[in-house]
């Protein structure tokens, strides 16, 4: 049966989707900066839902969503004909490293894969969707260095093992770390998560924060004001 996710201005469908609404998702699309910039890629879109929180924050973009699983990308387009920003999304069923598009953006935004190893969901659209298998790090930084602007910016969010490795592997295809968020579920738990910012503009340093999620059983004052705008409840 299909599940539905409600937002403050949109829904999403979760129906035939590997990966479904997740905090992850929710976090990197409010914290992806797109100002002044018009166009937006989201790889492996799933359910659409960044391409629909992005479209929310930034009325002037316009957004390619591309999913290598076809029938995520069909939950990604409905989802997104059903919204007020139809006309500024367009979604593809594509694999990205065999795009043949020259194409470039202004702004890459991409919850990836990010389980190098173990085992794997008995649910293939979930373990595609979990599992570097189908798009590799290096595949990740390699197609995100040929689509983006050379001022351009590229977020992802990863679990922090993961991040650091990305972080130090991204230099080798010339894209550097520019700001990262370590997400913390509790003040007193470690680090679960890291949103980062990349781009082929080298700086001197990579601006470092962190983002708490809960205190005292409630939602941080930080984490309400970062998602207040999509969460009904909020």
């Amino acid at each position: 049966m299909s599940k539905g996710f409600q937002f403050k201005q949109f829904s999403i469908d979760n129906a035939d989707c590997g990966m479904p609404v997740s905090t992850d998702g929710v976090l990197l699309g409010a914290w992806a900066d797109a100002e002044n910039r018009d166009n937006v890629l989201d790889i492996g879109t799933g359910t659409g839902l960044l391409s629909l929180m992005m479209a929310q924050r930034f009325p002037h973009a316009h957004i390619t969503a591309l999913d290598i699983d076809q029938q995520a990308a069909e939950s990604a387009r409905l989802n997104a004909e059903q919204s007020a920003w139809n006309k500024r999304i367009i979604v593809m069923h594509q694999d990205i490293t065999q795009w043949q598009d020259a194409v470039k953006f202004d702004t890459i935004i991409c919850n990836p894969p990010y389980f190098n190893s173990g085992e794997q969901a008995t649910d293939s659209k979930r373990a595609m969707a979990r599992h570097t298998d189908t798009l590799s790090h290096d595949s990740l930084l390699k197609v995100i260095k040929t689509h983006l602007f050379p001022n351009g910016h590229a977020h992802l969010i990863l679990p922090s093992v993961e991040a650091e490795q990305l972080i130090t592997k991204a230099i080798h295809y010339g894209l550097y770390c520019q700001r990262v968020t370590s997400v913390k579920p509790t003040s007193t738990k470690p680090v679960s998560r890291k949103l980062i910012t990349f781009s082929p503009i080298e700086q001197e340093k990579c601006l470092q924060t962190t983002l708490v999620i809960q205190e005292n059983g409630a939602y941080s004052d930080d984490f309400v004001a970062l998602t207040k705008d999509f969460y009904l409840k909020m």
